[in-house]
């Protein structure tokens, strides 16, 4: 009977680490863009690694993917409209489309950038125009709109468009439509009902998204906009504390928190910053530690790994940073400009230019390891802007209206 116990609790436990992680918004679970999946491939073949299913006529743009509860979500120009669709995690077959919104925009870049946002039944995606929609994650029938521009005086610091992906805290859906009216928004995520504008904050929106963290006990969302990084109470909206970081055309970056640590990063030469927030008789305050433009990382992403900092800098090249002393630990320029997602011990990294390069090297301080290269097939004759994303023993790479799912679990 005990030998029985103990075998099936084995099982289960093996059944629980070889089932596969969802990725239900921006950046994962945690938006840090770490996937907790396990079991992948440690190499590649020379051809890459074996494509599942490829689905397509997904439309134009720019936003990468969510993945929950079996199903994948994106956003694509079609036609008439921006859509938000929703495809089979099995075979990539449509299982329905709902519109989002104008086509177009994004200063010669046009099509929508965020990525939808997962939670339970619901699920939310943001326009290139500040269309904002709330729909029903198992048949695309919509809940509540809104526009960030003209329904709340909307305000971003230059004209590429709306292009953050929402946060859901709890019962709360947070954006940034930047302005005199408060640069973050929290609306009722069942109703769309305003609960809070910040008031105190009235800076222009960037590209980047928000990230909720407690600090000293405190829930609260950090928010990066062309002229601060601050910290803002989740219940109220209430600055916590403020640190000036002036950014420059267009800031992109999701900031990075880890204790009492906030990392921030952008292009056009202004390079990172980080801080350390204090908190002391209920009151916050934030003390800039570094400031450099060794990670001059313009919108490919940074990623915070066992005491390192990784991404792409438009001074060095793929760089490795300390997080805590901002000190460079190695730089490598043998794969261009891109963007970066983490897995089980590995990088994956994409090439934003010429054949769309995939590459696989191993997460590590000791240098650039690589594991495995191949160029994306199918290539549009746009840049290779979408992040990746690793869930489900998948890897999937989005390209315009192309969605390639490859198998990465080891066999």
């Amino acid at each position: 009977m005990q030998t029985k116990l103990m075998l099936g609790m084995a099982l289960s436990a093996m059944g629980a680490l070889a089932a596969g992680t969802d990725w239900p918004q921006w950046h994962g679970p945690q938006r840090d863009n770490l996937s907790a999946e396990t079991g992948l491939l440690k190499a590649w073949p020379a051809e890459g690694p074996a494509l599942a299913w490829k689905a397509t006529d997904l439309g134009g743009g720019f936003s990468s993917v969510s993945v929950a509860d079996g199903k994948i979500f994106t956003i694509g120009d079609l036609g008439d409209s921006a859509y938000v669709e929703a495809l089979n995690l099995n075979t990539g077959k449509l299982l329905w489309k709902a519109k989002l919104g104008a086509t177009g925009g994004g200063g010669g870049h046009p099509g929508p950038r965020g990525t939808p946002t997962v939670d339970g039944s619901l699920v939310y995606a943001l326009g290139q125009y500040g269309d904002l929609v709330c729909l029903g994650a198992a048949d695309g029938k919509e809940v509540w709109r809104k526009n960030l521009n003209s329904d709340f005086g909307g305000k971003m610091m230059s004209g590429w468009g709306n292009a953050e992906s929402p946060l859901v805290d709890g019962g709360k859906l947070l954006c940034t439509p930047g302005g005199a009216d408060g640069t973050v928004l929290a609306l009722d995520k069942q109703t769309g009902t305003t609960l809070w504008r910040s008031q105190e904050l009235t800076d222009k929106a960037t590209y980047a998204s928000l990230i909720a963290v407690d600090i000293a006990g405190v829930h609260q969302v950090i928010v990066l906009t062309d002229a601060h990084v601050a910290g803002l109470a989740i219940e109220t909206g209430k600055v916590l504390w403020l640190a000036p970081r002036a950014g420059k055309v267009a800031v992109v970056p999701t900031p990075i928190y880890k204790d009492n640590q906030v990392f921030v990063a952008s292009g056009y030469g202004i390079g990172c910053n980080s801080f350390k927030i204090t908190a002391a008789d209920g009151k916050f305050s934030a003390a800039q530690l570094y400031a450099n433009t060794d990670m001059v990382n313009h919108h490919g992403g940074v990623i915070l790994l066992a005491g390192h900092l990784y991404g792409y800098s438009d001074k060095g090249g793929w760089t490795c940073m300390d997080f805590k002393s901002g000190r460079v630990v190695w730089c490598e320029k043998k794969l261009g400009k891109g963007t970066l997602s983490f897995a089980d011990g590995h990088f994956y990294l994409r090439d934003e230019n010429g054949p769309g390069a995939l590459v696989l090297i191993e997460a590590t301080p000791a240098g650039w390891k690589e594991s495995g290269r191949f160029n994306q097939p199918d290539r549009s004759q746009k840049k290779s802007w979408p992040h990746l994303v690793i869930s489900n023993g998948k890897l999937f790479v989005r390209d315009q209206g192309t969605l390639l799912c490859y198998d990465i679990k080891q066999k």
